[in-house]
């Protein structure tokens, strides 16, 4: 379920990365892949995928959660600050990424996310990027208590052709993550020396 993309051994700051697509070569996923790879040294990327996450169900909701929903919660309260990236399915954030923060946002008022900086990414091969799923992630996650980042929204369209042998080689793409990426560790220092 839960791939590390780590690049350091030991990092100041761990940022936890979850791609909202299941597909075994989704662009989403390259995405969070290849923003590893922009990490300054002190930061450490770890990849967490969510085939392994049932279904959300009140009455396994509790002190002892399904295993792989303890260790998706376990990922988040060890980590700095969260990258999601993601689809757009019909005008919306994919059902496996819904039902992961709805798990993870238990229980309600302190859950792992509360005051959990996040950067939010959408790609999509259509021409918006997956703007109106964005939109729908940044709810739900301030509905959570996070923190998503108050940024212009990184949506990338046409995702396909942002592609070449694989790799991320689009120079607007990477100029436009590098942004996001500055912000987001921006926000997680100033988080960091509020609380001393």
């Amino acid at each position: 379920m839960n791939v590390s993309s780590d690049t350091q051994p030991a990092a100041a700051i761990r940022l936890l990365a979850i791609s909202g697509s299941l597909r075994r070569a989704s662009h989403s996923t390259a995405v969070l892949r290849h923003m590893a790879t922009l990490l300054p040294a002190d930061v450490q990327q770890r990849l967490f995928t969510l085939e392994e996450i049932p279904p959300y169900d009140g009455d396994l909701d509790g002190p002892q959660p399904p295993a792989a929903v303890a260790e998706l919660k376990d990922a988040i309260a060890q980590a700095d600050g969260l990258v999601i990236c993601s689809p757009e399915y019909n005008y919306g954030m994919p059902g496996v990424l819904k039902n992961a923060i709805d798990w993870a946002s238990r229980p309600a008022f302190a859950s792992p996310l509360k005051g959990k900086p996040a950067l939010v990414i959408t790609a999509s091969p259509g021409a918006l990027g997956g703007v109106r799923a964005q939109g729908q992630i940044r709810d739900a996650l301030a509905a959570t208590l996070a923190r998503p980042l108050s940024r212009p929204h990184v949506a990338i369209p046409l995702i396909a052709s942002r592609f070449q042998d694989g790799q991320l080689s689009d120079a607007t793409t990477l100029e436009m993550l590098q942004a996001a990426l500055a912000d987001l560790l921006a926000e997680i220092r100033l988080l960091a020396a509020a609380r001393g």
